[in-house]
């Protein structure tokens, strides 16, 4: 058999008919009858309700800026890891295989633990919470504060100032209205003072300025 002997099993259909008022055929894909297919049909989704539980997104920009990246070590792998009097900080806990990159850049490194520490080391360029900063200091370590620590203490206080601030101005007002309120209250139990009625003798008498008349 060749390719110009095969011939079609099935009969052919004439071509759908293109309707008006849309792209998809006849019913411009709003199906045949019935209340969905007429004008101003609006029915409820049935996952609305899931939909709406969703975070929103906001916009392609949204967290595009760096992130603040953190490695978290416990007080008992430095225990380990080094020896007394030794300088603990980014670089040489990268060096040691204790934290890696991330992203290529040397991450912010976080200390936890309260656990009791016998050597005594010099935390540097670390965060480190109170309880291991406790602890290491007991053992006769010494903690530095890092650069990061200090740009989140400087905008701590800048808050504080503001809330400070505002806290002032709002106590300024309170006091001036309640001052207010205290002279209204006042002036309101007075008794007030009838002015008496001036005689005529006593009222001043004007002086009646004649207007000249032009010739």
């Amino acid at each position: 058999m060749q390719i110009h002997q095969l011939q079609p099993i099935h009969k052919e259909r004439d071509p759908k008919r293109v309707g008006r008022g849309g792209k998809r055929g006849t019913t411009s894909g709003h199906g045949q009858k019935g209340q969905k297919s007429r004008g101003g049909r609006k029915f409820q989704p049935i996952i609305r309700e899931f939909i709406k539980r969703y975070p929103k997104l906001r916009g392609y920009r949204f967290g595009t800026g760096k992130k603040e990246l953190f490695a978290i070590l416990d007080l008992a792998v430095l225990e380990k890891n080094f020896s007394g009097k030794d300088i603990v900080n980014p670089e040489k806990l990268i060096e040691k295989g204790l934290v890696r990159k991330m992203d290529n850049r040397i991450p912010e490194i976080k200390i936890l633990g309260n656990s009791e520490m016998t050597k005594s080391l010099v935390i540097e360029n670390c965060l480190v919470s109170e309880g291991a900063k406790k602890s290491i200091e007991k053992a006769g370590g010494q903690v530095v504060a890092s650069d990061f620590q200090k740009a989140r203490d400087k905008k701590s206080e800048k808050k504080a100032a503001k809330v400070a601030q505002k806290a002032e101005k709002r106590a300024d007002v309170m006091q001036k209205n309640v001052a207010k309120e205290k002279a209204a209250a006042a002036k309101a139990v007075q008794p007030k003072v009838k002015k008496e009625a001036k005689s005529p003798e006593a009222r001043p008498v004007k002086a009646k300025v004649k207007a000249k008349t032009k010739k």
